[in-house]
């Protein structure tokens, strides 16, 4: 029977897919690190007291990017290069969805447009990856080589995705409200246009790696659309609403110590 489980598991049991996996999993982990620490050190001076937020937040994705290269090395695998049609941080960038890399080189402070365009990019992103861990979680808690990855990344993930709601809603509150909707919407449906492409994508890579059978390609693929359609047609509302979170100040204070990941 082909399942979420049974999927992954394959692809976890085979050496060149989770080689693959893990590659594309930390690249972009690594990639929100940095965007996070350069938005920490230009944001302006009126939302100062949002820099050590987004502070953690880029040291997060640091530490699942080592934890994923960690994975690898206890396989002794190395990481192989990313392909391009299963960069999803790229790829969203170039639809003009968050602020540009140029942007983000330069020198100049943000603006509270800025931070707007990044914590409403940031909303839309971070619910798919807490949704995604979620399910990783749900099937894979227990699992010896990566239930405890999995655990640490999806608390974090769910600390990130409470904070971009409260900081919104801060930001609502203070009449920036129409403008939080009209972003969150805009990056509602490039990201689910993006996440249907680099499924696709990553399905046909895993499936050379795993020799899949052209009906079973078939059958993902086709899987694939209908999620996109149903993303399309209702589901893209969940990645605007704004709700209060029940983790109050979720990447408030300093990141917990915890032993590194090996």
């Amino acid at each position: 029977m082909l399942s979420a489980k049974s999927l992954f598991q394959e692809i976890l049991d085979n050496d060149a897919s989770f080689r693959l996996f893990c590659s594309i999993a930390a690249s972009g982990e690594a990639q929100g690190g940095w965007e996070n620490g350069r938005i920490a050190a230009l944001v302006p001076r009126s939302e100062r007291a949002l820099a050590p937020k987004i502070a953690r937040h880029g040291a997060d994705e640091d530490k699942h990017g080592r934890i994923f290269h960690a994975l690898l090395r206890k396989r002794g695998l190395e990481p192989v290069p990313v392909p391009p049609d299963t960069d999803y941080t790229m790829l969203l960038e170039r639809l003009g969805i968050g602020l540009t890399h140029d942007k983000l080189r330069a020198d100049r402070p943000l603006t509270v447009a800025d931070i707007v365009t990044y914590l409403a990019h940031s909303r839309v992103t971070e619910q798919r990856a807490s949704e995604q861990m979620r399910l990783l979680r749900r099937h894979f808690v227990d699992h010896p080589d990566i239930g405890r990855a999995v655990r640490m990344i999806s608390n974090d993930e769910d600390n990130h995705l409470a904070y971009c709601h409260e900081e919104l809603l801060r930001l609502a509150h203070a009449g920036h409200g129409r403008a939080i909707q009209r972003v969150l919407r805009e990056c509602a449906l490039a990201e689910i246009r993006v996440y249907r492409d680099v499924s696709l994508a990553v399905m046909a890579h895993m499936g050379r790696l795993l020799r899949w059978s052209r009906p079973r390609n078939a059958l993902l693929a086709a899987g694939v659309h209908a999620l996109y359609a149903w993303e399309r047609a209702v589901g893209w509302r969940r990645m605007v609403t704004l709700e209060t979170p029940e983790r109050r100040d979720a990447l408030g204070g300093p990141a917990p110590k915890t032993a590194e990941f090996a």
